[in-house]
């Protein structure tokens, strides 16, 4: 009996052992897939990749902590472990001290982490990626008033690489001035504004060099700039006793030159002194008294700009030619007044541009900020 119930008592022994080694086998693999579960989804929603972490340097002495670094970045912080939530450290002897000098040398936070690693010490960690740099928050607060800024801000005018300091042009105009007017200034000397009966046609081609003698400046509608010109031009007469007109002319002119405008208006004025084929010492009544004659005129219109180097221009000008009662009393003085459309052609003769001249003057003109 004895040997049978020592049979069975030891048969039992070993089905309750077997059966708690199952029991003990199950309870590890379950803990340890719910520990691999709640590390994955805690990778997940953190946004770091579990299978691949970094760990931070060591100090030899294993006092200081470890920091762990997702693969990915996200929005959770490094986790820190040292020896009190390890339960075990380092080695503080010399393979010890080696192996963590080696972690330290080789050990890199990839990503966002590398700045946490620089942090704690780590030399080989290196910047942040501009993918990185460019995610935070931080950086995107500082960037938007700047976008913000050059959405707003105004397009450059390109008008100051036409109208600039020193620039010089070359410039055509033919007139056709077949309006015969009263002088305009009898009142001041008493005269009839009136006409006289003898009519003239003149038909005036004048070559000028424009020398711009500022940049852009000044408020509203008066914003432009000044252009001196030294004219010569020739003038045919096909309507009146005498034929033709040599004169020198100069005088200056007002561009008005709103912002990023092609088509911009302009005033000018030039007195000169010519010569004429006078009639009046022959005996044509209300023909000019001598050859020495004066002139002025006056002309406004708008001037079209196909580029810093090219334009041309359209207006009416008024010319008045006599000899300022120089004659008499030999021959009494009639002056010629005519008014009439003309039309011009500009070149600019040569490349300079003024960028980097007068950068104050760029900032200077059209709101109290200045071109080629």
């Amino acid at each position: 009996m004895t040997p049978l119930v020592d049979s069975k008592a030891c048969s039992a022994h070993a089905l309750i052992k077997k059966k708690t080694r199952e029991i003990i086998l199950s309870s590890t693999t379950l803990l340890a897939s719910f520990a691999i579960l709640t590390s994955f989804a805690s990778a997940l929603q953190c946004g770091s990749n579990p299978a691949h972490l970094t760990v931070d340097s060591i100090d030899s002495d294993g006092q200081s902590p470890r920091t762990y670094y997702g693969q990915n970045t996200g929005n959770c912080s490094p986790v820190e472990f040292s020896r009190a939530n390890i339960g075990g450290g380092t080695r503080d002897d010399g393979a010890g001290s080696s192996a963590s000098a080696s972690a330290s040398a080789s050990a890199c936070p990839p990503n966002g982490g590398a700045v946490a690693g620089a942090k704690e010490g780590n030399p080989n960690c290196g910047q942040e990626s501009p993918a990185t740099l460019g995610n935070k928050p931080g950086e995107d607060s500082k960037n938007q008033p700047e976008e913000k800024r050059s959405r707003d801000s105004k397009p450059a005018d390109f008008n100051r690489d036409i109208y600039y300091k020193n620039k010089l042009e070359f410039s055509l105009d033919g007139g056709w001035l077949p309006i015969n007017i009263p002088l305009p200034f009898d009142f001041f000397s008493g005269d009839a504004y009136d006409t006289y009966p003898l009519k003239y046609t003149l038909v005036p081609i004048i070559a000028s060099l424009r020398w711009h003698m500022n940049s852009i400046g000044g408020p509203l509608v008066l914003r432009g700039n000044w252009d001196f010109q030294f004219s010569g031009s020739v003038t045919a007469i096909p309507r009146g006793p005498e034929t033709r007109y040599f004169v020198y002319i100069m005088g200056m002119r007002r561009n008005f030159v709103p912002r990023n405008w092609r088509v911009t208006p302009y005033f000018d004025i030039r007195l000169g002194v010519g010569d004429i084929d006078a009639k009046g010492p022959v005996g044509v009544y209300y023909a000019q008294g001598q050859a020495l004659t004066f002139t002025f005129n006056f002309g406004s219109g708008v001037r079209y700009n196909f580029n810093s180097r090219y334009a041309i221009s359209a207006g009416v000008n008024y010319m008045h030619i006599s000899n300022a009662n120089l004659s008499q009393p030999q021959v009494s003085n009639y002056g010629i007044n005519v008014l009439g459309p003309m039309v011009g052609v500009d070149v600019q003769l040569h490349r300079h541009r003024r960028h980097s001249e007068h950068t104050s003057e760029w900032h200077g003109g059209d709101s109290g900020r200045s071109g080629q």
